[in-house]
């Protein structure tokens, strides 16, 4: 299907504006990732150790953005920062909205994972002398992490599909860079099947360090 030459005669032509969108997509992912899960595990800490009156500001979080599509949130940080003074680019925007979208998620999943664990697990620690942090990092955490990568990973996949919705806000992401092509060579099926083996390639390279992970956390 696709041994005609005037297809690779286009890839070539478009391997700067493709390679930019990919590089673009891997960023705005990455941070959203690497962000929303650090805001997700304080979170998600929060909400299974902290008192009411700390409780209550992140749970009002986790359930206004998780009941607010993705779609609206990043078109809410696009618009609204700059009205509330904030001089943030598009890909800033883009970046903030899919961190808030991906930390309120994290964080249930973190709290659930916590919840699941035996009560006896924090009196144990403090039984052999251990500290509330200590017995946090050292017997509640790595046993939540088992739990929590495989939903972890899924999570983060989710984040690199919702990339593409940053096209709208004009931040030329992979899937903004594929249609400005489009829109010169027509090549719909050629190019928009290109775009996705590219995603394919990110969300498999998630999978792959979830899975790098999970066995070096796995019980012997």
């Amino acid at each position: 299907m696709y041994e005609s030459p005037s297809w690779l005669h286009e890839l070539w032509g478009a391997r700067e504006p493709l390679w930019q969108g990919f590089l673009t997509s891997v960023q705005v992912s990455a941070l959203a990732i690497v962000l929303g899960t650090m805001l997700g595990v304080v979170a998600g800490l929060v909400l299974t150790y902290g008192r009411f009156w700390m409780r209550a500001p992140f749970r009002l979080y986790v359930d206004l953005i998780r009941g607010t599509p993705v779609f609206v949130l990043v078109l809410a940080c696009f618009y609204m920062a700059p009205a509330l003074g904030w001089q943030i680019s598009a890909f800033q925007a883009g970046a903030l909205g899919l961190t808030l979208f991906c930390g309120s998620h994290v964080a249930e999943i973190v709290r659930g994972a916590l919840q699941a664990l035996p009560r006896g697990q924090m009196e144990a620690g403090k039984a052999i002398g251990l500290t509330f942090y200590q017995s946090l990092g050292y017997v509640l955490l790595p046993q939540a992490l088992r739990q929590i990568l495989p939903t972890w990973v899924n999570s983060s996949t989710e984040i690199v599909k919702a990339s593409t919705l940053l096209s709208v806000i004009g931040v030329a992401e992979l899937l903004l860079s594929t249609q400005q092509i489009i829109a010169r060579n027509f090549m719909t099926l050629e190019f928009y099947l290109f775009a996705g083996f590219l995603f394919f390639v990110i969300n498999y390279g998630i999978e792959l360090l979830g899975r790098h992970i999970e066995k070096r956390v796995a019980l012997p």
